[in-house]
C-alpha cells in the first residue's frame, strides 16, 4: 500500500489458498509480460497460457523465465491437453511439460467428451507429476448440465487430487455457471457452494459485473480466473471497496451521506 487508509478488507497473503487471482495470458509478448509483472506482480497469483496458444507462443522459455523471476507460476491450458488427448498423445504431453519445468498443469473437457472416471484417472496421474487444476463444464453453448452432476464432479475431481477446481464460462463469460447474457446462473452457484468448499473453486470471471457478482457473495478473498492482464489492478480495487461498486461492501457504517468532517 502507497498509503494508509481505514476499513479495508483483509487479503490473504501470497502464497494464497483464497482470494487468487488467476490471469489469463493470451499472447502477451517478453516486453507487454515485463511491464504487466512490473505493474501488480503481487495481485496475481497465478497465470494460463490460454486454450492451446502455448504452442505458437514466441519466446516461450523466455516468458516461463519471467513468471518464474516473479514467483508467478504458470500452466498451459486445459485445451492444449484436451488437443493432446483427442490424438492419443498423452504421454507426449507429459514431456512437454518436463520440457518446460511446469509445476502445474490443467485438465479440461470442455471440447472434448470423456468418461469422467478417466478424467479422473488422469487427475490421479498428473498429480504423479505436477500441481493438477481440473475445470468442470462445457465451453458449448446450450450445454446444460444439472447442477447434482456439478457438483460430484468437482468433488470426484477434488478426491482425486486436484488443487483447485474452475467453474467454466469460457472467455465470453456466456456458458457454464453463465447465462447467455453473462448473468451469473444463481441456482447453479448457490448449489456448488453448499456442497463444495468455497476456498476450493476458482470462478471464471471474465466479465466486471461477474467479478462484482462474486466479491459480493464471496467477500475479498473469493478465487476468481480469466482475468485479463490489463484488468488485474482494477480487479484487486474491487476487492478492497475501492470502485464504486463494492464502495460500501467493507465499510462499518451503511451511510451513503457525509454530514461532518473533523
Amino acid at each position: 500500500m502507497n498509503f494508509d487508509i481505514s476499513q479495508l478488507p483483509d487479503r490473504s497473503k501470497k502464497p494464497r489458498n483464497s482470494g487468487l487471482t488467476m490471469v489469463m495470458d493470451k499472447g502477451l509478448s517478453l516486453r507487454e509480460t515485463e511491464d504487466f509483472i512490473s505493474s501488480g506482480s503481487e495481485f496475481v497469483d497465478i497465470v494460463k497460457l490460454g486454450f492451446g496458444s502455448s504452442l505458437i507462443t514466441a519466446n516461450l522459455k523466455d516468458k516461463i523465465a519471467l513468471y518464474d523471476e516473479a514467483k508467478i507460476p504458470l500452466y498451459f491450458g486445459g485445451t492444449l491437453l484436451e488437443a493432446f488427448l483427442i490424438r492419443d498423445e498423452f504421454d507426449k504431453y507429459l514431456k512437454v511439460i518436463e520440457k518446460f519445468g511446469l509445476r502445474y498443469a490443467e485438465i479440461s473437457d470442455g471440447s472434448i467428451t470423456m468418461p469422467h472416471e478417466l478424467k479422473c484417472s488422469l487427475i490421479e496421474r498428473l498429480c504423479k507429476y505436477v500441481t493438477v487444476i481440473s475445470e468442470v463444464g462445457s465451453k458449448e453453448e446450450g450445454i446444460i448440465i444439472h447442477p447434482n452432476r456439478w457438483i460430484e464432479m468437482m468433488q470426484k475431481e477434488l478426491e482425486a487430487g486436484v488443487w483447485k477446481v474452475i467453474a467454466e464460462a469460457r472467455e465470453s463469460g456466456t456458458v457454464g455457471i453463465y447465462r447467455p447474457n453473462g448473468k451469473a446462473h444463481v441456482v447453479l452457484i448457490n448449489k456448488i457452494v453448499n456442497k463444495i468448499p468455497p476456498e476450493s473453486i476458482i470462478w471464471e470471471t471474465p466479465i466486471k459485473s461477474q467479478q462484482v457478482y462474486f466479491i459480493k457473495q464471496f467477500g475479498a478473498n473469493v478465487n476468481l480466473g480469466n482475468i485479463a492482464p490489463a484488468e488485474l489492478i482494477a480487479l484487486e480495487s474491487l476487492r478492497l471497496g475501492l470502485r464504486s461498486d463494492t464502495f460500501f461492501d467493507f465499510l462499518d457504517s451503511n451511510t451513503k451521506e457525509v454530514t461532518n468532517v473533523k
